[in-house]
């Protein structure tokens, strides 16, 4: 048999061998976020999941995606890549929870210029993280190795969930005037307003290396600190009884997405007295010299989810939340009218 001296994927820039490495590399990380329900590990050209096996016996599927928006950016810049994917699981598990699901798998989409294996397993590690702190399992997923597509060192990021809940539990539901809104506190910017916050970073003159002016560490470290993982504490919540609905405050801030949940004919009224402003915000705010309805209109503001409950539930929710590691805040109450009213001041 003769060799002909021929061209290979791998001159191509794709190396499968790395890719395979990465499988192994990944699978025991995969493997701790098994739950009930789970029938196959990674490998397969398709991911199997057991509805019944996961207790349930008349469930309606609930789908998200999303990704984490130009934050990549600093982890790139950076190459601290170990909580990013943590960020990518809480942009859809937190939204799934919103309609009363219980998330109960995942999978990621990462794409590359040239695979690094160390790299991409700290990114995939981290995306286990997130799923096991939200009870669902990290199921599949693809590799894209696309030389020619990325810069050399960048990557892009994506993730899909899926849950399900029983027939007849969805959210919103119920919401009326009077209700109360219970707001849990963010872990910082979260995942979204990444470009202007760039924006913010460069006309303060700042490095992602250099000390950070709101808080400890580096401007980077600072400005990766992953997105909180509602889950657990709201299906606690909705399960004790008295939830109405609830709004996860990414793109659009307080004022684009609690209307969101709430029906035609009510608003909210929110008093911004009632919370403090994290650092960052302040910071930021300070440097760019935006004013008070930009910051609520494009970043969570220190609030990451918002908890719509009956008036009556109130207290024993926001002490049950509390119970479960949230930080809670009384912010106000749903409303005659449309839209978001603002009471007092933030900045």
């Amino acid at each position: 048999m003769t060799t002909k001296n021929g061209l290979t994927y791998a001159q191509a820039g794709v190396d499968i061998d790395a890719g395979n490495a990465l499988v192994e590399r990944i699978k025991p990380a995969a493997k701790r976020t098994s739950r009930p329900g789970t029938m196959s590990g990674l490998g397969g050209f398709g991911a199997l999941f057991d509805l019944k096996g996961a207790g349930y016996t008349d469930p309606v599927l609930v789908a998200a995606t999303d990704g984490v928006g130009t934050k990549l950016r600093i982890a790139i810049d950076t190459g601290v890549v170990a909580t990013i994917g943590i960020d990518l699981v809480a942009m859809c598990v937190n939204d799934l929870v919103c309609q009363g699901a219980e998330p109960l798998f995942f999978l990621d989409y990462f794409a590359t210029g040239k695979l690094e294996v160390e790299q991409a397993a700290r990114i995939i590690e981290g995306i286990a993280d997130g799923c096991a702190q939200s009870g669902c399992a990290l199921i599949g997923g693809e590799t894209a190795e696309m030389p020619g597509m990325y810069h050399a060192g960048d990557f892009d990021l994506a993730g899909f969930a899926v849950g399900a809940m029983e027939r007849g539990t969805d959210l919103p539901a119920g919401v009326t005037e009077g209700d109360v809104l219970l707001g849990l506190a963010s872990n910082g910017v979260h995942s979204n307003g990444y470009s202007l916050v760039r924006k913010v970073v460069e006309k303060a003159g700042l490095t992602w290396a250099d000390a950070c002016p709101f808080g400890p560490g580096t401007v980077g470290e600072a400005l990766l600190a992953p997105t909180r993982l509602y889950v657990k504490p709201a299906l606690a919540a909705i399960r004790a009884g008295g939830v109405h609905a609830l709004a996860h405050i990414t793109g659009g801030g307080l004022t684009e997405n609690l209307p969101r949940v709430l029906p035609e004919g009510l608003g909210a009224t929110i008093d911004l007295t009632a919370w403090p402003l994290p650092p960052v915000f302040g910071w930021m705010a300070g440097v760019a010299g935006f004013d008070e309805p930009e910051l609520l209109k494009t970043f969570n503001s220190g609030i990451g989810m918002i908890v719509v409950v009956a008036a009556d539930r109130a207290e024993a929710l926001a002490d049950l939340l509390s119970s479960e590691g949230e930080r809670v805040f009384r912010l106000g109450h749903v409303t005659p009218g449309a839209g978001v009213t603002y009471r007092g001041h933030v900045l």
